[in-house]
């Protein structure tokens, strides 16, 4: 599970050393130091990050080039990671990748129990060991976090895609704006939600002036539209999207 971040750090030094992000993070002795996150660290390599009590740790990518910059090291992050995923390393007898072994794979497990509606966070998550992993596990903490739970979910329970959604913004008893969007024509109308939705999924609406109910898709909080657009989101999945 991820831990604070440890801020007392080196001294900065008077010129920054640039260095890269392994391609895999990883660490043996459940303590996370610079050096077993960035190639070429030299001095600094030592430096304390986390703590890892588990079989991973999710660590802020920003806090982390924060961290490594007060140590005197300079991470441009390219590639614009957010978030990186440190595994228990060889070193200590378990692989870094997914084990093959029945009774033995690596997967995604809750680090603590979430309500219907809460929405997963980096800490929320932790590698466990499984005797199976769900045919819908995620392979990447990136896919889960940042969703929101369908049902309750119990701590230590393996983590499967269908137990989490895109988060809620439209709930049943809501005034919303519908937008009907057509051959450069837009009309918004008011209306009451009649169940909820997270956006980009469909629900039913009352046009507050015609009491007429009309199927529609929520675009954002007290959004949604109506008509063509609605139907074409409703038939591209990528158009639905969690909010992040």
């Amino acid at each position: 599970m991820a831990a604070a971040l440890w801020l007392a750090a080196a001294p900065i030094a008077q010129a920054a050393q640039p260095v890269s992000l392994k391609a895999e993070t990883v660490d043996s002795d459940g303590v996370v130091t610079l050096g077993d996150l960035f190639d070429g660290a030299g001095s600094a390599a030592a430096v304390r990050v986390a703590a890892k009590p588990g079989l991973s740790v999710v660590l802020d990518a920003g806090a982390v080039q924060q961290l490594a910059r007060r140590a005197g090291l300079h991470w441009a992050n390219a590639e614009g990671v957010r978030r990186i995923v440190v595994r228990t390393g060889a070193d200590s007898g378990t692989a870094t990748s997914v084990s093959a072994r029945a009774g033995n794979v690596e997967v995604l497990t809750y680090a603590r129990s979430l309500s219907t509606g809460d929405i997963v966070q980096p800490e929320d998550l932790i590698w466990g060991k499984a005797a199976m992993a769900p045919t819908d596990a995620p392979h990447d903490a990136e896919a889960i976090i940042g969703l929101a739970a369908r049902r309750p979910l119990r701590a230590g329970s393996v983590v499967a895609a269908r137990d989490v959604t895109a988060p809620q913004v439209i709930a049943a008893g809501d005034i919303v704006t519908l937008t009907y969007e057509a051959a450069g024509m837009v009309l918004s109308v008011k209306a009451k939600a009649m169940g909820r939705a997270a956006q980009g999924e469909g629900f039913a609406a009352q046009n507050l002036t015609t009491k007429r109910t009309v199927q529609a898709v929520a675009t954002g909080p007290g959004q949604a539209a109506v008509g063509p657009g609605a139907d074409q989101m409703l038939a591209s999945p990528a158009a639905r999207y969690a909010l992040r």
